[in-house]
């Protein structure tokens, strides 16, 4: 039975249309590769090349074991890649957890490139807030998750983080505020308004930063509303609600009767930063894949 190499040969020499030339592709000497073809052909009975003084064309059979012959190299490839990608553990499933703040500017990259380097990894993705995705790391029903820096204090020990985006808060004001005239504002010039703030049990870390930045301005936030998604917080901004800080990164998504401005002034700039997290001393090959494709984007 013919094997890959003989398999290769035959689609060197009907791509060049020479055997001379096909030897040099292959770094061999023509003889050989000649007898080859010809080895070929008596084993599978049929001719698969016109020759005259040179390669002129390709038989109808030859034609047919072209394209087989294309499809089969394709397919044993494609086979010792999985087998490798198995034995190294990079099959299987991994289970990634993100917050909503990243669905347009952070997680569609992370996941694009894993899966084209790593197809065989299943991601199973899942939603959920900062604290949700802790709680569920320790219960291993994740392997790892896109949050917000700070984790909570009494999980620091226990969880290792790898940089993914740093940046700062800005305020997000209803488009006719009074202080959406100004091109930045500081943070004792928001201490009359009505607040918006996700709950302080889904983010723990990064609501306290906000406040203590607010007290290091001399006020503690009026809060009038909460939600969970940072695009709900703006929506509510939009319907007048109030004004709420917001990651920088959401200026660029065209919100309609939202203006965005700068913080500058005592208490600021109050970091924004996402993390990947996972349990420390539980890293598994298909998660240091993952802080590969995360550590060569920085």
């Amino acid at each position: 039975m013919a094997d890959l190499r003989l398999f290769r040969q035959f689609i060197a020499v009907a791509e060049e249309s020479s055997f001379r030339r096909a030897a040099e592709r292959l770094h061999m000497a023509q003889p050989p590769l000649t007898a080859a073809i010809k080895r070929l052909e008596d084993e599978l009975g049929v001719r698969l090349i016109v020759r005259t003084n040179r390669i002129t064309a390709l038989t109808t059979a030859g034609e047919v074991f072209l394209e087989e012959a294309r499809k089969t190299i394709k397919q044993a490839e494609w086979t010792l890649q999985r087998t490798r990608n198995t034995a190294s553990g990079l099959s299987g499933l991994l289970r990634l957890g993100f917050v909503a703040s990243t669905v347009r500017h952070v997680l569609p990259d992370i996941v694009i490139n894993f899966r084209t380097r790593h197809p065989d990894v299943v991601l199973e993705l899942t939603e959920a807030t900062t604290s949700q995705q802790v709680n569920s790391l320790f219960q291993n029903n994740l392997d790892a998750g896109i949050v917000v820096m700070p984790v909570p204090v009494g999980t620091v020990a226990h969880i290792a983080t790898k940089t993914i985006k740093r940046g700062n808060l800005i305020v997000a004001l209803p488009e006719h505020h009074p202080l959406a005239r100004q091109e930045q504002l500081t943070l004792a010039e928001l201490a009359g308004s009505a607040w918006i703030s996700f709950p302080e049990s889904e983010g723990p870390g990064l609501f306290n930063r906000i406040t203590n930045a607010c007290a290091v301005s001399g006020f503690a936030p009026v809060i009038v509303q909460r939600a969970v998604q940072m695009e709900t917080i703006i929506g509510l901004v939009a319907a007048q609600m109030g004004i709420a800080l917001v990651p920088e990164n959401m200026n660029h998504h065209g919100w309609q009767g939202v203006a965005f401005r700068a913080l500058a002034g005592p208490g600021t700039p109050i970091p924004y930063h996402l993390a990947l997290a996972w349990r420390k001393n539980d890293i598994t090959t298909t998660l240091h894949a993952l802080i590969d494709v995360i550590s060569e984007s920085d």
